[in-house]
């Protein structure tokens, strides 16, 4: 027993020090903070589950950005109570994220996750576009990061160039800057300066004929030509333009075909990179969840499909995919247009959402509480017919009033015609 009593007040202790370094806003705020001061900011509603779940994920957020000496402030609000905080940031979710820092608010896209919000932090909280002087600091970067983007060489208006688009896209990467010393002698640059990013154990150098703008270019390139995706993910690589190929496998235990659709797909990504790579993004998703409602029907796992993220459309292989081959034909088709894209965000389709979107909404409901169900949208359903029952009750009856108002007035003509009579006599 006093173990027990022990470790709850171990575990009070913990969160009330991590409490401590997260502090709760109010309407007060944008006048009471000080200008060069950086927060990382969720506001919350107190009837939101994800919030609840978000809760002591962001104490730890605080607790460690605190250990770690870092200058960002960690804060939180509720937005039902500090309506005008809410309207200054302009929150329409919950929970949402987002920092500021010199007067600008980034915007938070990402998962929910620790490990994500901390990258978030770490990202805007430093330099727009961090120096590496050496090739044992390039390095060190590689081995922290999946991409790699690099400036290499002295000013020019490509650095202008390359640090605007910095400004827009580091809410969702870093970006770096170097000599033409700080690389790798493996890496062969044609001329300086130059804009190179690294990713999938090789590099792409930006042509601004071939590529155009610098920031869209950017925008393309910043993801792996293979990697594992989640919805957060697919809605990231929505503005890159191109299409996404995906193997849809089981969440936990993958079954042999899965493995091979898995393999298929990569390794169509690594040995035919250079015809596809301007085309396509490749990887798979664990789950179909996210297909699932984008197609509007329950898909068979494991399966392939590609999307096209820019209007919610998709592709379908026509056959089995089995072989290289068959992966290579299905591609083909789609650049070519022999394969038609499916779904998409036309009038139809969105009428045919919201109907899919209100099915998946009611069917838990009445599958597990049926008697709830069933008062829930019973009860509404039996009140709107009882009030149109006596709408049409109280109505007058026009056809009664006419039929009274003529008998009345027939005397009155009969005696006016005999007296007419009379005279005419």
């Amino acid at each position: 027993m006093l173990h027990r009593r022990n470790v709850g007040l171990l575990s009070v202790l913990l969160f009330a020090s991590a409490s401590a370094f997260v502090e709760e806003l109010d309407n007060s705020f944008m006048k009471t903070k000080a200008k060069d001061e950086i927060w990382l900011i969720t506001f919350y509603a107190p009837w939101c589950t994800m919030c609840k779940h978000l809760d002591p994920v962001w104490h730890q957020i605080g607790s460690e950005l605190k250990s770690l000496g870092s200058p960002v402030n960690v804060g939180q609000s509720d937005a039902t109570v500090n309506n005008d905080l809410s309207k200054e940031f302009r929150v329409r979710n919950y929970p949402a994220i987002l920092m500021l820092k010199k007067g600008v608010k980034y915007n938070y896209s990402g998962p929910r996750t620790k490990e994500g919000i901390l990258d978030f932090a770490d990202r805007i909280g430093g330099p727009l576009v961090r120096s590496l002087y050496s090739l044992q600091l390039f390095q060190h970067a590689m081995s922290r990061h999946n991409i790699l983007i690099v400036y290499v060489g002295a000013t020019s208006q490509l650095k202008e160039n390359f640090t605007s688009a910095a400004e827009e896209l580091i809410v969702h990467t870093y970006f770096f800057s170097c000599s033409r010393d700080a690389l790798p002698k493996n890496v062969s640059l044609p001329s300086l300066p130059a804009v190179v990013i690294f990713k999938d154990g090789t590099f792409v150098i930006y042509n601004e004929e071939r590529d155009g703008d610098l920031k869209m270019w950017v925008n393309r390139e910043r993801f792996p030509n293979y990697s594992k995706i989640d919805s957060y993910t697919l809605y990231a690589m929505g503005e890159s333009g191109k299409l996404v190929v995906l193997a849809v496998v089981q969440e936990k235990i993958l079954c042999e075909q899965s493995l091979r659709y898995k393999a298929l797909v990569e390794r169509v990504a690594a040995d035919h990179r250079e015809a596809y790579n301007r085309n396509f993004y490749f990887g798979f998703m664990e789950g179909s969840d996210y297909i699932n409602g984008l197609v509007m029907s329950e898909v068979t796992m494991p399966t392939f499909i590609m999307l096209n993220l820019s209007n919610d459309g998709y592709f379908l292989p026509p056959g089995a995919l089995e072989t290289e081959q068959h992966l290579l034909d299905f591609l083909d088709g789609v650049l070519d247009g022999s394969i038609q894209c499916q779904g998409g965000n036309g009038v139809g389709q969105r009428v045919r959402r919201i109907i899919y979107d209100v099915k998946v909404t009611l069917t838990p409901i009445f599958s597990q509480a049926p008697l709830l169900g069933c008062a829930l949208f019973g009860l509404p359903l039996t009140i709107i017919a009882t009030l149109c029952y006596l709408c049409c009750r109280v109505q007058p009856t026009v056809n009664d009033d006419d039929d009274q108002g003529i008998a009345l007035l027939a005397p009155s003509l009969q005696h006016r015609k005999k007296i007419r009579n009379k005279k005419s006599d």
